[in-house]
């Protein structure tokens, strides 16, 4: 008589668009693990890491050595061969069994490609997509960085776009299972609410709209949503469903080293020119400020720039700051720009 199959372990997907507050969440989500061992995939679309230093100070209860995981080489929607299944074959080769993964992805990332990656025959005996979980920045909405094409009929993956932005946030939203709608507390009830309606116009009926203060969401809110998603694909098509390859060709990245600042103002200042900058849509990463031997963590996007020292010792590198934007972007007004 055979043994019974184990249970296959379920995956959140976490995507949204750039600075929508993915990593913030997987941090809560660790924070409350309450036991449960949780392993986390983290994409960068940059070829420098940063995301991955911020979860692993709060993964202690949850995770162990080796169950935080960071791929660098680029959108893991366009590495899935050479990244992703070999990493989730690591995770789940894992003596003690996981209770739950989580893939941050990158800001870019589409997450149907994903989903096809479930189907691989090392992957759908043992993983299973709980849910796909997309984050929507409030602020960025209402401001107008990200939008929907509210004009057009929804769910027509064949409609025509010429706004990268639109088409991968429209992706993101069309194969969600939650929409989580980030930083609510610093807009008004009234913009909320309509935020919400024009979302509810373009995502899939029966999916729940929950809203998010620095992240206070219990972990029971993401994980447990038993959506098989692997397995509900067609609903979920998007603009880019029927190409074979993703590769981003209208986004651009590159890594600077910028020289030490002389107070965290001075830092702001120049990471807020450098987002003024046409075509730029995030920078973030580890600057050095004079006479602090600590490195400064940085978060920019749209008009918020976010400054924290980061814990001794936590940052082995030496600073350096990813700027993420459109393939125009002018990278020496960039470069200036965090130069003061």
């Amino acid at each position: 008589m055979s043994a019974p199959l184990s249970p296959r372990v379920p995956v959140t997907v976490l995507t949204g668009f750039l600075g929508a507050g993915k990593t913030t969440l997987v941090r809560s989500l660790l924070e409350r693990a309450n036991g449960r061992r949780i392993a986390v995939i983290v994409n960068e679309f940059g070829d420098i890491g940063f995301d991955g230093s911020l979860i692993e100070d709060c993964a202690a209860g949850a995770c162990r050595p080796g169950d935080i995981v960071e791929l660098t080489n680029g959108c893991i929607c366009c590495t899935v061969a050479d990244d992703f299944i070999p990493t989730m074959d690591l995770l789940l080769g894992r003596d003690r069994p996981l209770d739950a993964i989580v893939i941050e992805t990158s800001g870019l990332a589409l997450p149907q490609p994903l989903l096809k990656a479930f189907d691989w025959p090392s992957v759908r005996t043992r993983a299973t997509v709980d849910g796909v979980v997309t984050v929507v920045d409030a602020t960025a909405f209402a401001e107008g960085r990200v939008a929907l094409h509210t004009d057009e009929v929804p769910h027509d993956p064949a409609r025509t776009h010429d706004d990268p932005v639109e088409e991968v946030f429209e992706d993101q939203l069309r194969c969600a299972d939650l929409v989580v709608l980030s930083k609510a507390d610093l807009v008004s009830p009234e913009t909320l609410a309509a935020i919400e309606a024009d979302l509810a116009r373009d995502i899939r009926p029966g999916v729940r709209i929950v809203r998010s203060r620095e992240a206070d969401l219990s972990p029971s809110v993401l994980i447990g949503l038993a959506a098989a998603a692997e397995d509900d694909q067609g609903p979920r098509a998007g603009h880019h469903d029927a190409e074979e390859e993703h590769d981003h060709d209208d986004f651009d990245s590159f890594v600077l080293a910028p020289a030490s600042a002389p107070d965290l103002e001075a830092v702001r200042r120049r990471v807020q020119a450098a987002l003024e900058v046409p075509g730029v849509l995030r920078v973030k990463g580890y600057a050095a400020v004079d006479g602090k031997q600590a490195a400064l963590a940085v978060q920019g996007v749209g008009q918020r720039v976010e400054l924290a020292f980061a814990r001794p010792g936590a940052v082995a590198s030496r600073p350096a700051l990813v700027v993420i934007g459109l393939k125009e972007m002018d990278r020496a007004a960039v470069e200036a720009a965090l130069a003061g």
